[in-house]
């Protein structure tokens, strides 16, 4: 390797752990990938017994897994890596999960921080898949289609409890004290590039469009943030808070600031390096996976993120029940389009843990099994709403349900019947967003579950109708990241003057694709028809369907050779 080859650094911070990715931007060869889980409650989440709507993290893991991670893969690159040099990185990229925020005091440090709040959960960082507000939520969205149905069109219809808004008003409700003592509240995108590049107050903090925009209603169209008449009617230090929270957001390929003395001493890097905006991991795992017009990337993991994008030049038309439609949250020039499922990995990990007792060696054997199954012959048909709907419902009061069972109905049928469930919902995540006039020509998936389950995958494409491509990655958030801070960094520095470039040098993808089979698509749509009328009539108020024939009409299909 030569000696000045460039480098930048892709953190990705997911639900469990933080992952650190060191990237040569010429050759695209990923030198060091480290790896730190949470220490803090179980698997990194806080939780509350009384309660399991909460999910909490701790800011301290955050930081202590950024400085764990980076240094070891520094140290792992200069034994892989000959001629490489900590001097040569150039920039870095940060994602992190999302709705995600945590309250801060005027120096933009966590409350949790402080020894008062320490073991407040409320003071902590609220993760992504808490849904303790849903009755907040389901106010603000009340209270937008009379006052402002712009800021619920820009997102989906319904505004989420996952989302920003709906967790600082539960605070506020709930916890007041905490509330009252923070200055602001920032999303954990924005809290550690202002970390790392040493911003220590609102007026220098760059905060990201992707959380702002998908998450709280932010739009340039209407000067930002929802406005302080809006927010007084939900509770007037909701409105007072707006004024303390910034006026701007920008994009991922922006810098938020340069590497502070204090960070770069902390990690063994050159101060003054670029630090990228931060965004959420899936639309900067839709970069490293090489998101283009007309190409999806779907992100499975715990939960999955569907993310599109289509030219700004156009206006693009609102998008019932999707998470956002955002300018430039994903890259400049482009509208994104977010969607997704709140539990797809978390639905099999609840397969093993209560249905295979918590023995993985008897789901692994369960693949071949269930692979054996023609479509339809287990039975059964399921809805994937075991943490509630995402999209295209935005219920987070919605839970999981399969009919069909009988007394011969196995293991393997349910496992079955677990993935075809997910990928009927995915499925009608997809119809919803053609629907509203934005192309699908392929699918490009990321991570464990699309690297590792073949079985997955081809059930995938015969649901979605759609060639399904794997990203040649495993890291492609960190990936994204990366690409991110090169782009930050800038041509100049030896990066790239915008993320498509970077992509096109960067971003590979397995050689084996996943493609429909025909006589798997017809039975596939007639079950999709049921999955269809299953989802609506127990998920729309306003729908219902005579079930009487389906139990019987899943026989029939059951029952063909």
């Amino acid at each position: 390797m030569a000696e000045n080859s460039t480098y930048t650094i892709g953190l990705d911070f997911g639900s469990n752990s933080v992952r650190c990715l060191i990237l040569d931007i010429a050759s695209g060869r990923e030198c060091a990938v480290a790896v730190w889980n949470y220490s803090a409650g179980r698997q990194g989440v806080l939780l509350d017994p009384e309660n399991p709507h909460v999910a909490r993290q701790s800011p301290a893991d955050y930081l202590e897994g950024l400085q764990r991670t980076v240094i070891e893969a520094l140290a792992m690159a200069r034994e892989e890596v000959a001629g490489f040099s900590a001097e040569n990185v150039i920039g870095i990229g940060v994602d992190t999960t999302g709705s995600t925020p945590l309250p801060v005091d005027d120096k933009l440090r966590p409350l949790a921080f402080q020894e008062r709040f320490r073991d407040n959960l409320n003071a902590q960082a609220w993760m992504w898949k808490d849904h303790s507000a849903m009755a907040e939520a389901e106010r603000i969205t009340e209270l937008a289609r009379e006052m402002r149905p712009q800021y619920l069109a820009k997102c989906g219809g319904v505004y989420s409890s996952e989302w920003f808004f709906a967790k600082l008003w539960h605070c506020l409700q709930t916890d007041p004290e905490v509330f009252d003592a923070a200055f602001a509240w920032l999303e954990f995108a924005d809290f550690i590039p202002a970390t790392l590049a040493g911003i220590d107050n609102v007026e220098n903090l760059r905060i990201g469009v992707c959380a702002a925009g998908h998450k709280a209603m932010f739009n340039r169209e209407w000067g930002g943030y929802p406005d302080a008449e809006f927010l007084d009617r939900l509770d007037p230090k909701l409105g007072a808070l707006r004024q303390r929270l910034p006026a701007q957001a920008w994009c991922a390929e922006e810098r938020a600031g340069g590497l502070s003395a204090e960070w770069a001493e902390r990690l063994g890097l050159a101060d003054g390096i670029a630090v990228a905006v931060g965004a959420f991991d899936a639309h900067l795992g839709a970069v490293g996976a090489g998101i283009a017009d007309g190409r999806m990337v779907k992100i499975i993991g715990t939960s999955t993120c569907d993310c599109l994008i289509a030219p700004n030049h156009e206006p693009l038309p609102d998008i019932p029940g999707v998470c956002g439609v955002v300018d430039g949250s994903i890259m400049k020039g482009y509208y994104t389009v977010e969607a997704g499922q709140s539990a797809v990995g978390d639905i099999f990990n609840w397969f093993v843990d209560y249905i295979c007792q918590g023995d993985a060696e008897m789901f692994k054997e369960l693949t071949e099994p269930a692979g054996r199954l023609r479509p339809g012959q287990s039975g059964l048909l399921g809805l994937d709403w075991h943490n509630g709907n995402r999209t295209i419902l935005v219920d987070a009061r919605l839970t999981g349900l399969m009919v069909g069972f009988n007394l011969h109905t196995t293991r393997a049928e349910i496992y079955r019947g677990l993935i075809e469930s997910t990928a009927f919902g995915a499925r009608r995540i997809l119809d919803r967003i053609e629907e509203s006039g934005v192309t699908v020509r392929e699918v490009v998936n990321c991570g464990g579950i699309a690297e590792k389950n073949p079985l997955f995958m081809q059930i995938y494409a015969d649901i979605l109708g759609r060639p399904m491509k794997v990203s040649a990655s495993s890291q492609t958030c960190a990936l994204g990241s990366a690409i991110m801070g090169a782009v930050a960094a800038g041509s100049e520095a030896g990066g790239y003057a915008r993320p498509e470039a970077a992509q096109a040098a960067l971003c590979k993808y397995k050689k084996e694709a996943y493609r429909p089979l025909p006589e798997h698509r017809a039975v596939y749509d007639r079950l999709y028809r049921l999955y269809c009328q299953l989802h609506d009539s127990f998920g729309l108020a306003e729908t219902s369907f005579d079930h009487s024939g389906l139990m019987k009409e899943l026989l029939e299909i059951k029952g063909k050779g």
